[in-house]
């Protein structure tokens, strides 16, 4: 179940009250008149069922309440109550499976931005995957998999192309088009100063490394990976199931093959640079691809409810 608190405009709450009565799956409904101060208006809360909650927070968009109210949503963990049972039973679908459009963009507008922590993350994480690569650590390689962000402009890249809002879309690529480079780069200059030091050389690095080989060598199987956990991840966060993004990030070599890009160039190994840098494409143009038709799948399967719902 989703807690809506909304603050209408005085002289409009009769025609939210209609709304939210007339919605399959709400329940709860409290009125507080005149309660709001900034701004001034009404206080309107309700519960309602997660698959049915999309729906009625875009007919209160609708209605231009975020521009003269305001809308607060909030899970709730535990609803002991017989009427919201009834509630979700009338609902459509199964929550677990509802996408809350709103959330998932100002999910995804968060993680996409390019700041500072995103930088550090993803910095960090391609050192640490250097460090990896250097002494054939698969236990780092995860490590480095799990501490990088990447997966935030992905997906944000992947709900800009679906809801068709280039301000996400745009934002998402400049983190991505910028991040990456610039972890490369300082990666890079890391290695040559860890050289210099006498802990980083090019003799470790041109020896076999059968644990982490295959983050410069792309095949179909890269694609594959790359397809399923693009699938897993958007399902993950439209789902919020947030656990499984543990396990979309430690099965894609997105941050390892641009350290071994990184480190590769360092020593003028071009051949290595080449295939890490494919293998990079190959990773987040396969989470784009799947991500984006998981949500357009996701849409088109809520659209088609909401018709047999309303025939």
């Amino acid at each position: 179940m989703l807690h809506l608190r909304i603050i209408v405009p005085q002289g409009r709450t009769t025609e939210v009250t209609s709304l939210l009565e007339k919605t399959v799956g709400t329940t709860h409904l409290v009125v507080l008149e005149g309660a709001a101060r900034d701004p001034v208006g009404d206080l309107v809360m309700c519960d309602v069922a997660r698959e049915a909650g999309d729906e009625l927070l875009r007919e209160l968009r609708e209605m231009r309440l975020p521009e003269h109210g305001a809308i607060s949503v909030e899970d709730i963990d535990l609803s002991l109550s017989a009427r919201a049972d009834l509630a979700e039973e009338l609902a459509p679908g199964e929550g677990v499976d509802a996408v809350l459009w709103e959330s998932l963009s100002e999910a995804t507008h968060e993680e996409s931005r390019l700041t500072l922590t995103y930088l550090t993350f993803l910095t960090v994480a391609t050192m640490l995957a250097a460090c990896g690569v250097l002494i054939d650590s698969a236990i780092l390689i995860v490590g480095a998999m799990v501490v990088g962000p990447e997966f935030g402009p992905l997906a944000g890249v992947c709900t800009g192309l679906v809801r068709r809002a280039p301000r996400l879309l745009w934002r998402s690529l400049t983190a991505l088009l910028v991040g990456f480079p610039v972890a490369m780069l300082l990666t890079g200059g890391f290695s040559v100063v860890l050289d210099a030091l006498g802990i980083f050389s090019y003799e470790k690095f041109s020896n076999p490394h059968p644990m982490t080989a295959f983050i410069w060598k792309p095949d179909p199987m890269s694609f594959v990976v790359a397809l399923l956990a693009g699938v897993a991840g958007i399902v993950s966060l439209t789902s919020s199931k947030s656990g499984a993004l543990v396990g979309v990030a430690i099965s894609v070599t997105t941050v390892p093959a641009a350290a071994n890009a990184a480190v590769a160039l360092s020593y003028g190994n071009l051949e290595e640079t080449g295939g890490s840098f494919l293998q990079l494409l190959v990773n987040l143009a396969g989470i784009v691809l799947a991500g984006t038709l998981t949500l357009l799948g996701q849409k088109l399967f809520w659209a088609h409810k909401r018709r047999v719902r309303t025939s």
